[in-house]
């Protein structure tokens, strides 16, 4: 049976976003102070409004924020927002883009945090930075990143957003507001904190500064001046500023680094990656991981990685990197890799477990000879792995289901049978990787891991290349489980690993992704394990091969999204998989995943404000889905899920557009397509219920009776549940959580 290629889940950028809590909140349910509604005392900004240039500049880091208040004598004021949330959007779509409102931050050095990323990437192909269309002044990964420093100085515990907090010289709070019930006291506490000051900033001498002087300063004025000048300058003026860095080797300068880096000048690149090397700043860090891999000399290359042995000695990401760096370029002791691509590309049969009843009719078998034979070893052993087989088998698992009181019992009794029989050839003196296999795999499945891994580990070294059947090669993938929680363990207490064991699991980790019996799960423990130690390039790879293999793979098609977007920026996600669809060979559910990939196009080009480009992609993610439900019948329900959000998303736009009739009609029919997911929040944090409250208030505003009469009467048709608060705006009111409200439950995957 064709299954269904996705569940529904929520349409995120990012896998795991911190769940900020809602100021709108206070303001007490549906209604606020006085009997305004929050859509009323916070109105979304209009496409005209988020048009405007968000007028506060923020600094790029924490270390630049304090670097740059000490020379200035400026408190810091640290913002923090929130997407979706109604009285941050209203800050960030309106009041940040007002020069009234941005003039009362201006003597301030202001930071800003948000979890959420509006542009897909921070920097081109050049090296040239992409700025937040949301903040103006910084990065996505920079307010994104600045976040949990944030948190762990001054958030007391509690994510809450909008917030604003004025930080003194001395790290020292004088303010911190939130839970306002109206944007005046914000901009008083603002106001005040400044007239209230009881110092002065020191006098302004940036003016006298020179270009080269530049470059040894923090701020983001002077940061972006140098930046601009050695974009727009020839080559001898490029060569004085990055001869420059060299004289301030201790503050970051990784953003000038990477023009020249990612540039054509190959003299110029040799030069900054030479002040990349001699580098003192953490920042550097990842600027050297990135830079290795571009083509360059063996001195250059072995330049760099040192440089990282180097930082290493402060900073454990620099370590991790150099230890990935030697590693993947090592040959694994303990798994011949060669040898078992060689003994993969033949007729080995891999069969699993054949016929389910022929298996317990094994087990009988096999028992029968144990008795039979007691005191031969290979008789317990054959019976322990028999049962090991049966125990895993997907239909054990279903038929141990019938009665969930008993399931868990009879599972671990199966695999405490196993043991006890691979123990007892053990005692009898079975010896090789067989008996430890065996052991170790139902220690594995009773929760003892230490045996488990210890166990993998010996049977591993005995294990020849090609060896066929499932223990084989659950022996392989407990292995580099083991090696891979070991360098987990490491890397969480900040300690040395030997660099053998990222080898070892790359090795594996290979031997799975051709293994017939290897799984999609290996494909994405083994990318996400080369992601967190940064190992990019190698990452990409083993997913284009996992996709080749696992093409209806849902968690492998959001990392291969993830990575479309980070190299090739929004418009080339939906040309990628614009062109995956025209192979000969593709499969049917991957219009499916291209109507995923158009709806995370259509959000990213709604944060940057081109609504036309965001219309059609909508569009266009509608047709995959209409077209993935006549590919596959089984796919219908999560398919009319995201095309009701589809149609809640153009709605948001014609909104924001003032276009309210249009606005009304995409909403009738995402009511109609799925009234369940009236409730979920889509990329930006907004849900079709959300958008009708807010499209409801500007009718009601307007005068727009007969339209608002329509839209009314599909909300009261609506179920109650549906048009509650989201979870993070119910938190702070008291409200109890439900698990399982029947309009946001997610279907399961179809087999």
């Amino acid at each position: 049976m064709t299954r269904n290629p996705a569940r529904l889940r929520p349409l995120a950028y990012a896998a795991s976003l911190l769940a900020f809590l809602s100021v709108a909140a206070a303001q007490g349910g549906t209604g606020a102070a006085g009997g305004v509604s929050r859509e009323e005392m916070w109105p979304a900004p209009t496409a005209e409004e988020w048009a405007q240039p968000c007028l506060i500049t923020f600094q790029r880091t924490w270390a630049d924020a304090v670097k740059t208040s000490r020379e200035t004598g400026k408190a810091i004021l640290v913002c923090v927002n929130m997407d979706g949330e109604p009285a941050s959007e209203h800050y960030a779509g309106i009041r940040y883009r007002q020069a009234d409102k941005a003039a009362l931050y201006a003597p301030y050095v202001c930071v800003i945090a948000s979890v959420y990323r509006h542009n897909p990437r921070d920097f081109d192909e050049e090296g040239r930075r992409i700025l937040c269309p949301r903040f103006g002044s910084v990065t996505c990964g920079e307010h994104i990143w600045i976040e949990p420093t944030l948190y762990e100085k001054f958030l007391d515990g509690r994510r809450i957003a909008p917030r604003h907090i004025m930080v003194e010289l001395d790290g020292k709070e004088t303010y911190d507001v939130f839970y306002a019930m109206d944007t005046d006291s914000v901009f008083k506490a603002i106001d005040d904190g400044i007239v209230n000051r009881e110092r002065e900033p020191f006098p302004d001498t940036r003016g006298d500064l020179t270009l080269e002087e530049r470059v040894g300063s923090a701020d983001i004025d002077d940061r972006t001046m140098v930046e601009n000048a050695y974009r727009g300058g020839d080559k001898v003026l490029r060569r004085r500023l990055l001869q420059a860095t060299l004289r301030y080797s201790d503050l970051s300068h990784t953003d000038l680094l990477r023009l020249a880096i990612f540039g054509l000048d190959v003299e110029l690149a040799r030069l900054a990656r030479q002040a990349l090397a001699e580098s003192t700043a953490e920042s550097a860090i990842e600027l050297i991981n990135e830079a290795l891999r571009v083509p360059m000399d063996a001195a250059e290359r072995e330049a760099l990685v040192v440089a990282l042995e180097r930082l290493g000695t402060t900073w454990p990401r620099a370590r991790t990197l150099a230890a990935v760096h030697r590693g993947l370029a090592g040959r694994s002791h303990a798994v011949d890799a060669d040898g078992w691509s060689t003994a993969l590309a033949g007729e080995g049969n891999y069969a699993h477990t054949g016929d389910w009843l022929a298996l317990e009719a094994s087990i009988d078998y096999k028992a029968e000879i144990r008795q039979a034979r007691p005191e031969d070893p290979s008789a317990h052993l054959d019976l322990a792995e028999a049962t090991l087989v049966l125990a895993v088998d997907p239909e054990t698992a279903q038929a141990l289901a019938a009665d969930p009181r008993t399931a868990l019992t009879y599972g671990l009794l199966m695999f405490e049978d196993a043991r006890r029989a691979a123990q007892a050839a053990e005692d009898l003196g079975a010896v090789g990787w067989r008996v430890n296999a065996a052991i170790g795999l139902s220690a594995y499945y009773l929760g003892d891991l230490e045996t488990a891994y210890a166990r993998a580990e010996v049977a591993m070294k005995g294990l020849p290349a090609g060896t066929e059947g499932w223990s084989a090669m659950a022996t392989v993938a407990l292995f580099a489980e083991a090696r891979q929680k070991a360098i987990a363990k490491a890397l969480d207490e900040k300690t040395q690993w030997p660099t053998q064991w990222l080898t070892d699991v790359n090795a594996a980790y290979s031997v799975l992704a051709k293994h017939p019996l290897g799984s999609e799960l290996h494909v994405v423990a083994h990318y996400d394990f080369l992601r967190r130690l940064g190992a990019r390039g190698q990452a990409a790879r083993v997913l284009d091969e996992g996709l080749a293999r696992f093409s209806d793979c849902a968690p492998l098609h959001d990392r291969l999204r993830g990575s479309i977007l980070w190299n090739k920026g929004v418009r080339g996600l939906e040309r990628a998989y614009e062109t995956l669809l025209e192979a000969e060979d593709a499969p049917p559910n991957l219009e499916w995943f291209a109507g995923y990939a158009s709806l995370v196009a259509a959000e990213f080009h709604r944060r940057a404000g081109d609504d036309r480009a965001a219309t059609l992609a909508y569009d266009r993610a509608i047709g995959h889905y209409e077209r993935a439900i006549a590919n596959n019948a089984e796919s219908r329900d999560s398919a009319d899920h995201y095309i009701a959000l589809a149609f809640a998303g153009r709605a948001r736009v014609a909104l924001e557009r003032e276009e309210y009739a249009a606005a009304l009609t995409d909403l009738l029919l995402s009511f109609e397509r799925r009234e369940e997911s009236a409730a979920s929040l889509d990329g930006l944090n907004l849900s079709p219920a959300g958008t009708a409250k807010m499209l409801l208030a500007r009718l009601e505003a307007t005068d727009r009776t007969e339209l608002a009469a329509r839209l009314q009467a599909a909300l009261d048709a609506l179920d109650p549940i549906l048009l509650e608060l989201p979870d993070f705006e119910r938190e702070v009111q008291g409200i109890p959580r439900r698990d399982r409200i029947p309009g946001r439950r997610r279907p399961q995957r179809n087999r």
